[in-house]
C-alpha cells in the first residue's frame, strides 16, 4: 500500500508499506486504522503523534483505480491535520498498461519510492516454485516502485530466504569425515607387523584419529538436535557446535519489471567470511599457519626417522588409494559381465564387455605407474621386524647405532623436534638422515644399523648396496605383480579373439604377450566347448592378480600417509579440524549458490551449455580487512575457497518430488567431493544430454577482498597489505584464465546481455589494472569482478565478518547501480533508491534476524572511515552487538 503523508513541511511526501501477514488474513469487512507520527530522531525514537484514519479493505476494492484519499484526523476527531493517499499494489507483474496509467497519475512531486512488504510471497510469485521451496525457506520480501529516466515506473522486488543446505551440507561432511578417518584406522592396522619405533608411532597416530572421529561424533549428534531456523545468527559465529555451520546464508534476488521491457533478475549469495571463528585467529589462518606447518613437518622427519612426503605425494597417496579402491570392483563387476556375455553367446555384448574391462585395467594399471608406489614399497619393508640390509656389517667406525625404542614420542616434540637439523635433500623413498651422515634402519632386534649415504646428503635408494634386503622380499617382485595385471588381461583378449576367429588384438599393452603364453591360453582350451568355461579361469587369475596388487598397492600408500600423520602430531590434528571446518562452510554456501544458479537456469539453452562444457565461475566478494583478526578470517577464507577447487556437481534424477528427495548429496572423500543436485523427472528431462548422463560439472571459485573499514585505514597506512594484494592478483589470473577457456569453448551468445555493452575483454583488462594499482580502498575491483562475473553467468557472493553490515551496504549499492544502469533508474534518486533499501529492505530484515534489532553494527567514528557510498543513512545505525 501507499501512504504518502501531505504535510507542510519541506518535504510533505513520504511513502512506506502495510502488510497482513498470514496468520490475520484480511477480509472485505476488516478495518485499517493508520497513525502517523512526526519522527524527530529516528535513533533515539522521538515521535509525536500528527493524525490518524480508517477504512475497510472493502473500500479500497470498491475505489476507483485502487486509491483512496484520506484526511487524517487529530486524537479527538474533529481537525484534519492533513491527507493520505492509501494504494492497493499488486505484488505480482505489473501490466505494461498499469505502468502507463500509474506514469499519468503521478505528479510531478511524487517521484520517491514505494515500499511493500510481504513476510510469505503471494500464489503467483515465480521464485516460490515447488522446486525452490524444498531448498530454500523462510522468504522476506520488498517490493518498491522507483521512477526511471523518462519519468515511467519500474517496479522492483527483493527476496530474501534461507537455505537448508546451511544445515544439511555440515552434516553430510561430518558424517564423510567421520567415515574416512575410520576406514583410515582400519588401514593402518592392516598394514600388519611393524618394528617398535613405527608400531608404537601407528598406535599415536590412530589415537589421535580416534579423537577428532570422537569430537566429529559429538558435533554431529548435537546438529541432528537443532530444529527452527535455516541459518546461523551472526552472534553464534563462535559456538562451538555450530562451527562447521555457514554464518548467515542467504540468498537474496531482485526481480525488476519495466514497461516494454522483459522481466530481469539478479541473484546474490550473502554469508559470514568461512573461517574458525570458534577456534581464533591469534596464530592466525590457515594460509599462514599450513605454510609455517610444513617447514616444521621435514625438521621432525628428520629427527625421529620419519620420510618426509611432500603435499604433493601424499595427495598422490590418496588419490592411488581412491582410485583402486574404485577400480577395483569395477573391474570385478566388468569381469562377470563378460563371463554372462559368454554363457549367452553374445559375441557384441562379449566386445562391448571387453572393451569396457580393458579400459578400467588399463585405468588401473596407470594409476600404479608411478615411482611412489615402488619406493613407499621399500620403506614398508624397511619398517618391518625382519628388515636388514645387504651392508649390515658395513657399519661405518665411530657411530654406533641407535635403538628405536628409545627415541621420544611424537607427543614430545614440541621441545625436541624445532631444535633438530632440516635435511634439504629429503624425498619420498629416502629414510630420514640424523646429524651424522647415516640412515637409520631397524633391524630383527629392535636395534639399528647404518649405510653410507651419497656426498649431496641423499639416501642412493638406486644403489643396490641400499635397496632393503629381507628374506621373504624381491626387490623385483612389485614390478612383477603390476605386470601380471596386463598379462592377464592380454591372456583374456586372446582367448575372445580365438573365440571370435580372429587375430589377437594388439591394444598396446606395456607387456607383449609372450608366444608361448598365447600358445599355452589358446591349447589348454578346447575353443569348441562352452565359452563360459573357457573364459573363466582366465578372468579368475586377472582378478587374483588385481586383488594382490590393491593389497599391496593399499598397504604402501597407508604407509606414506601414516608417515605423514606421525610427522604432523599434534599441529597437524589441529589444521585438518580446522580446514574441515572452513571448508565446511564454504562448500556450503557454494552448493547454495549453485543450485540457486541452476534452477534460474533451467530454460537458458545457453547457460546449460555453458555448463556442461566449460563450467561455472563462482566469485566471492570479500570486505574484510587486512588487519587485526580479520587477516586470520581473510587466511581462513582464502583456503576455504581455493579448497573448493576439488569440488566437482553432478546434476540426477530425483526418486519422487518429494522435497526430501530433492536435497543435494555430498560424497567423496577429502580431497575430492562430488554434489550430487537431484531435479524432479520433468525437469531432468529437459537437460543436454551430457549432463543427464552424468558428466562432471566444473566450478571456479575466485576471490576478491577489498577492505573498507576503520581498520583497513590503519592497515593501508601502518600494517601489510600484501595478502591482500596477493589474493587479488592470484584470483584475477584465474578469472583471466576462466573467460579464456569459456570464449574458445562457448558462442558468445551463450553469455547474457546487458545494457552496458562494454566488451568483457576490456573490463577484464580494467580490473587487471586496478588489481596492480597501488589505491587504498579500491573498490572498483569489487564492482568490476561482480560485473565481469554476471557477464560470465556466474554465481555471486557477498562476505563480510558476519554478512551483516558491510555485506548490505555492498549489496544494495550493488542492486541500485544495476538498476541505474541496466533499467534507466533516475540518477537524481540514486542516493534516495539507496537509503529506501537499507532502511526498509531486505537487509535490514537480516540483521533483525540475526540480532534482533533493526540497526546496522556501526558507529559515527567507523563511518567516517567507510567510502561514502557505503554509509547508511541516518538513523540505521548505532553501537549494538554483532
Amino acid at each position: 500500500m501507499e501512504l504518502p503523508n501531505m504535510l507542510g513541511s519541506r518535504d510533505p511526501l513520504f511513502l512506506t508499506g502495510v502488510t497482513f501477514p498470514p496468520e490475520y488474513p484480511a477480509s472485505p469487512e476488516t478495518l485499517v486504522k493508520l497513525t502517523v507520527y512526526d519522527v524527530r530522531d529516528k535513533a533515539r525514537d522521538n515521535s509525536s503523534f500528527l493524525g490518524s484514519a480508517t477504512f475497510s479493505v472493502s473500500d479500497l476494492l470498491r475505489s476507483k483505480d485502487d486509491q483512496l484519499t484520506l484526511n487524517l484526523r487529530s486524537s479527538d476527531g474533529v481537525l484534519a491535520v492533513g491527507t493520505v493517499l492509501v494504494s492497493r499494489v499488486n505484488m505480482g507483474e505489473m501490466e505494461e498498461g498499469d505502468m502507463d496509467h500509474i506514469t499519468a497519475d503521478v505528479q510531478q512531486a511524487q517521484k520517491c519510492t514505494l515500499v511493500c512488504e510481504s513476510s510469505q510471497g503471494t500464489p503467483n510469485d515465480k521464485d516460490n516454485s515447488p522446486l525452490t521451496s524444498a531448498v530454500f525457506k523462510n522468504p522476506v520480501c520488498k517490493v518498491y516502485k522507483f521512477q526511471t529516466v523518462d519519468s515511467k515506473w519500474m517496479l522492483v522486488r527483493e527476496q530474501m530466504e534461507e537455505c537448508t543446505l546451511s544445515f544439511s551440507i555440515p552434516r553430510q561432511l561430518l558424517h564423510l569425515y567421520i567415515q574416512e578417518d575410520m576406514r583410515r584406522i582400519q588401514e593402518l592396522s592392516d598394514l600388519g607387523e611393524l618394528s617398535p619405533h613405527w608400531d608404537n608411532l601407528r598406535k599415536e597416530v590412530i589415537a589421535r584419529y580416534g579423537q577428532v572421529i570422537a569430537v566429529y561424533q559429538e558435533t554431529l549428534a548435537e546438529l541432528n538436535k537443532i530444529t527452527g531456523p535455516s541459518f546461523k545468527p551472526s552472534c553464534s559465529k563462535a559456538q562451538r557446535y555450530l562451527e562447521f555451520i555457514p554464518i548467515n546464508l542467504h540468498t537474496q534476488r531482485m526481480r525488476v519489471t519495466c514497461p516494454r521491457q522483459t522481466d530481469a533478475f539478479y541473484d546474490v549469495i550473502t554469508v559470514g567470511a568461512p573461517a574458525a571463528h570458534f577456534q581464533g585467529f591469534k596464530g592466525g589462518g590457515l594460509q599462514r599457519l599450513l605454510s609455517r606447518h610444513e617447514a616444521e613437518k621435514k625438521s621432525f622427519s628428520t629427527a625421529y626417522q620419519c620420510i618426509y612426503y611432500s603435499p604433493e605425494h601424499t595427495a598422490k597417496a590418496q588419490e592411488v588409494l581412491h582410485s583402486v579402491g574404485h577400480l577395483q570392483p569395477l573391474i570385478s563387476g566388468l569381469a562377470d559381465q563378460l563371463l554372462q556375455a559368454a554363457q549367452q553367446h553374445s559375441m557384441a555384448g562379449l566386445r562391448e564387455a571387453l572393451k569396457t574391462l580393458a579400459g578400467k585395467t588399463e585405468q588401473f594399471v596407470h594409476a600404479l605407474k608411478d615411482e611412489l608406489v615402488k619406493s613407499a614399497l621399500l620403506a614398508l619393508h624397511a619398517a618391518q621386524p625382519g628388515y636388514v640390509t645387504k651392508n649390515q656389517n658395513q657399519t661405518l667406525p665411530g657411530h654406533q647405532g641407535h635403538s628405536h625404542q628409545d627415541h621420544p614420542s611424537p607427543s614430545q616434540r614440541g621441545q625436541q623436534g624445532q631444535s633438530q637439523p632440516q635435511n634439504p635433500g629429503h624425498s619420498p623413498g629416502q629414510p630420514s638422515a640424523t646429524d651424522s651422515p647415516m640412515v637409520v634402519c631397524n633391524n630383527v632386534d629392535g636395534g639399528s644399523q647404518t649405510a653410507p649415504i651419497r656426498e649431496d646428503g641423499q639416501a642412493p635408494l638406486k644403489n643396490q648396496d641400499s635397496i632393503p634386503c629381507h628374506k621373504e622380499y624381491d626387490e623385483e617382485e612389485w614390478d612383477r605383480v603390476w605386470a601380471d595385471v596386463a598379462k592377464s588381461l592380454n591372456c583374456v583378449i586372446a582367448m575372445v579373439d580365438k573365440l571370435q576367429e580372429q587375430e589377437p588384438i594388439n591394444i598396446n599393452q606395456e607387456q607383449p604377450i609372450p608366444k608361448q603364453v598365447l600358445a599355452d591360453v589358446i591349447t589348454s582350451h578346447n575353443p569348441e566347448g562352452d565359452w563360459r568355461e573357457q573364459l573363466c579361469p582366465l578372468l579368475v587369475r586377472l582378478k587374483e592378480c588385481v586383488a594382490e596388487v590393491v593389497v599391496r598397492a593399499r598397504r604402501a600408500m597407508t604407509f606414506v600417509l601414516l608417515q605423514e600423520a606421525a610427522c604432523s602430531i599434534p599441529q597437524g590434528l589441529f589444521l585438518k579440524q580446522r580446514r574441515d571446518v572452513v571448508f565446511s562452510q564454504a562448500l556450503a554456501a557454494l552448493a547454495c549458490g549453485f543450485v540457486m544458479r541452476l534452477y534460474a537456469g533451467m530454460e537458458d539453452k545457453g547457460f546449460l551449455r555453458q555448463l556442461h562444457l566449460v563450467g561455472l565461475v563462482a566469485q566471492f566478494e570479500s570486505l574484510l580487512s587486512t588487519y587485526s583478526e580479520e587477516i586470520g578470517m581473510l587466511e581462513d577464507m582464502e583456503v576455504g575457497i581455493s579448497d573448493l577447487h576439488r569440488v566437482v556437481f553432478k546434476i540426477t534424477q530425483a526418486k519422487t518430488d518429494d522435497p526430501c528427495d530433492l536435497q543435494p548429496l555430498v560424497i567423496g572423500r577429502r580431497d575430492h567431493y562430488t554434489v550430487e543436485v537431484p531435479l524432479p523427472r520433468l525437469a531432468f528431462q529437459t537437460l543436454p544430454h551430457e549432463i543427464k548422463e552424468g558428466k562432471a560439472l566444473q566450478v571456479y571459485p575466485v576471490l576478491f577482498n577489498v577492505g573498507i573499514n576503520e581498520q583497513q585505514t590503519i592497515a593501508d597506512r601502518f600494517g601489510d597489505i600484501s595478502l591482500q594484494e596477493r589474493i587479488n592478483q592470484r584470483n584475477f589470473e584465474i578469472l583471466d584464465s576462466y573467460y579464456k577457456s569459456l570464449r574458445d569453448k562457448v558462442p558468445s551468445e551463450c553469455l547474457p546481455s546487458f545494457q552496458t555493452q562494454m566488451d568483457l575483454k576490456d573490463l577484464l583488462g580494467t580490473l587487471g589494472q586496478n588489481v596492480v594499482t597501488k589505491k587504498r580502498k579500491n573498490v572498483e575491483i569489487l564492482w568490476l569482478a561482480g560485473t565481469i562475473c554476471r557477464r560470465l553467468n556466474g554465481i555471486r557472493f557477498t562476505s563480510c565478518k558476519s554478512a551483516k553490515d558491510r555485506t548490505s551496504m555492498s549489496v544494495t549499492l550493488e542492486q541500485c547501480a544495476l538498476l541505474r544502469d541496466e533499467h534507466q533508474l533516475n540518477k537524481d534518486y540514486f542516493i534516495r533508491a539507496l537509503d529506501c533499501m537499507r532502511r526498509e529492505g531486505c537487509r535490514i530484515e537480516n540483521v533483525q534476524k540475526n540480532i534482533k534489532c533493526r540497526k546496522y553494527a556501526f558507529n559515527m567514528l567507523q563511518l567516517m572511515a567507510f567510502p561514502k557510498i557505503y554509509r547508511p543513512p541516518e538513523g540505521t545505525y548505532g553501537k549494538v552487538d554483532s
